[in-house]
């Protein structure tokens, strides 16, 4: 049984790792896919303090290196089910193994969102992609349209236009929900199109995407294109923990800035929680709270078994 098990190693969950091994606990880190999370995949992070401009995989990979350093053990799995009824906490491995632990941080972040469109699921890796960063050299010089206007979406068509002949930004709404300084990026690039007021009603192709249905305003048009990049926003992936960590109405873990949840000893941080801004910087801030109030509930519960006996 370790001290803390972590679950999620993206800057969340890292950064809790970092103040519960300095605090001298035990921790295990549970990942499902890679270490970094969806830090991992953005091209250029210009925005976290100290870095003028960084790669999210240089970033992530700093912070996974300073927490091997520090001693924490890493296990790539995922958590199927968690039993948080007792002082010890119970999680059972997708391949069937038990890990146990006295304190929790959950940091498993964000799912990235589907446009539930006809085609999108048929196409999946042979044309559409969720992730431009991974797939983008697979279309050098071919034409691309990038869904999404938030600030995921412009960095991806920011990024394709340096490999793409053309990138076409489909957004929803009539206006972006995104930084400035990424809006303006977007209208610099000659080889980016912005269509406002549109949406992606289909996707078709044979072996792999040649076109999509694009709807304005009740008008279809059959658009010829070579990939789609889907970049719609997030949702919480928290169902695991239904009926166990207390919710909102949009599935997001109830904490405040202390990161504590209505079960003792079990803590949430990063993207997953209610917040007001989800960003890295605010992800490190939330591990930083999570992995010391961790370390201060372990420690009272020493106290109180000394006083005990």
């Amino acid at each position: 049984m370790k001290d803390v098990v972590i679950i999620g190693a993206g800057p969340a969950g890292l950064t809790a790792a970092i103040y519960a091994r300095r605090a001298g606990l035990s921790v295990d880190i549970i990942e499902k896919n890679i270490y970094g999370g969806q830090t991992a995949i953005i091209d250029t992070i210009e925005n976290y303090p100290g870095f003028k401009k960084i790669s999210g995989f240089e970033f992530s990979t700093i912070l996974h290196d300073q927490v091997k350093n520090l001693g924490a053990e890493f296990i790539f799995s995922q958590v199927k089910e968690v039993d948080f009824s007792g002082v010890e906490k119970y999680l059972t491995m997708s391949d069937g193994k038990k890990n146990s632990a006295i304190s929790v941080v959950v940091a498993n972040g964000l799912k990235r969102r589907e446009l539930g469109c006809p085609g999108e699921k048929q196409f999946l890796g042979r044309g559409v992609s969720y992730c431009a960063t991974c797939d983008g050299a697979f279309f050098k010089a071919k034409s691309v349209i990038v869904v999404g206007g938030g600030n995921t979406a412009l960095e991806d068509a920011i990024y394709l236009s340096n490999i793409c002949k053309s990138v076409t930004l489909i957004v929803r709404k009539n206006h972006f929900r995104a930084e400035k300084t990424l809006i303006d990026a977007v209208f610099e690039k000659e080889n980016i199109d912005v269509r406002f007021n549109t949406h992606v009603k289909e996707i078709l192709g044979e072996k792999v995407v040649n076109k999509v249905v694009l709807n304005c305003e009740e008008n279809e048009e059959n658009f010829s294109v070579d990939g789609v990049f889907i970049a719609v926003g997030y949702y919480p992936d928290n169902d695991i923990f239904k009926d166990k960590i207390n919710m909102d109405g949009y599935g997001y873990f109830i904490a405040g800035e202390d990161c504590i949840t209505n079960i003792p000893g079990v803590f949430v941080a990063g993207d997953c929680r209610t917040k007001p801004l989800r960003q890295i910087a605010t992800a490190v801030s939330d591990g930083a709270v999570a992995g010391n109030a961790a370390a201060s509930y372990i420690s009272t519960l020493v106290s109180v078994n000394k006083l005990k006996i």
